[in-house]
């Protein structure tokens, strides 16, 4: 994140804490002097948003501290652990808002009929729009996953209001329980929306799968390159939105000298950081490109792991001679294959065992 960003967004989460607290004290007050549990309800979900915003500044802070010695890859990962807290408080605030609108709606309440409680809310839906948009811009601006949460939970809060408006609305008219089904509507869309925000939370802090058209532009990148024969055990990973690594292993012909090997790979990292933003490290792997026995042995091996599972990848295939010939390669294993990995290896020996060498090492990769 750049500086001036970073400011903007701890300004503007800043600007949400307190408006979020005045919200949470007016609807609190309000339906508490009216009776009105969906009124009350929403000033306790602003009151919960006061701890997202707290839990958003904690997360930009310390996103945008440099690297040291316990984390030398960056702090940036902090905006996902921001994401997972602010779901929490969502879900928590989903079951308890359930359960008093459940007990609402059986028991009912009277409710007194005061217009300026629909004042207090349409004040909420206006300022809760306004920091939607501030949220989103803020966010974009500063790569924020924290400050999108916080944007997602405030086009929650308008529907919110809007719901708890319509259910006080005819509990005042008419007597019908309808405060306890708008909060019960309410719960629910609300932990929806927690549900989904730790879905995506989580599976950050796991390590999700990276952005597939990331993955092609490191590989056209690669393949641009003059010499490059061919690439595979391509692997992305990240330390947050700007600390993104890859590692790669690139085929050249194997009679060209270290030094013109280790120019090209060289210039492909530099070119990889440049252009998208990614610290590539690049293994070589040499290509005997006049020894026709391994390439028959290849393409025979290469024919017979497409017989047992389709989308099988033998690659970095070579025969080393000296003494005694080994064979070398590898094979990726597409994560839907049912075999597992010493079954895809005894499958391919059983297959092609009478023309491997007896010394082979095949060693097996999800992909």
């Amino acid at each position: 994140m750049e500086n001036g960003s970073v400011k903007i967004a701890v300004a503007v989460a800043a600007g949400g804490l307190v408006c979020n607290f005045l919200l949470a004290g007016a609807k609190i007050a309000a339906g508490f002097l009216t009776g009105l549990l969906s009124v009350s309800a929403d000033g306790f979900n602003n009151l919960s948003d006061c701890g997202s915003c707290a839990v958003a500044l904690v997360a930009l802070r310390l996103s945008g501290k440099p690297a040291d010695r316990e984390h030398p890859y960056g702090h940036q990962r902090t905006e996902y652990i921001a994401s997972l807290c602010i779901a929490c408080l969502i879900l928590a605030l989903s079951a308890t808002l359930l359960k008093d609108s459940v007990e609402s709606f059986f028991l009912g309440v009277r409710a007194a009929q005061d217009l300026w409680v629909y004042i207090v809310l349409a004040v909420s839906v206006a300022a809760k729009l306004l920091l939607f948009f501030l949220y989103r811009r803020a966010a974009i601006r500063a790569d924020s996953d924290s400050l999108k949460a916080a944007s997602l939970d405030s086009a929650c809060d308008c529907l919110a209001t809007l719901v708890a408006a319509a259910g006080a609305f005819v509990t005042q008219k008419t007597g019908f329980p309808a405060d306890g089904v708008a909060g019960i509507l309410l719960s629910l869309f609300i932990a929806l929306q927690g549900v989904k925000l730790l879905k995506e939370a989580t599976s950050s802090l796991l390590g999700k799968a990276p952005d597939p058209a990331l993955v092609a532009a490191v590989k056209a990148l690669v393949r641009a390159r003059e010499g490059v024969l061919g690439l595979h055990d391509l692997r992305v990973y990240s330390y947050g939105k700007s600390h993104i690594f890859a590692t790669v292993h690139i085929e050249m012909d194997a009679k060209l000298s270290s030094v013109k090997a280790h120019e090209t790979l060289d210039s492909v990292e530099r070119e990889a950081k440049a252009r998208l933003g990614v610290e590539l490290t690049a293994h070589l792997d040499p290509v005997a490109l006049d020894d026709a026995e391994m390439f028959r042995l290849e393409r025979e091996v290469k024919e017979a792991a497409e017989k047992i599972y389709p989308g099988l990848d033998v690659h970095d295939f070579r025969l080393i001679r000296g003494e005694t010939e080994t064979c070398v390669f590898e094979v990726g294993v597409p994560y839907a294959c049912p075999l597992g990995d010493d079954e895809v290896r005894e499958a391919l020996l059983r297959a092609v065992a009478d023309r491997l060498p007896k010394e082979t090492v095949i060693s097996v990769e999800r992909e």
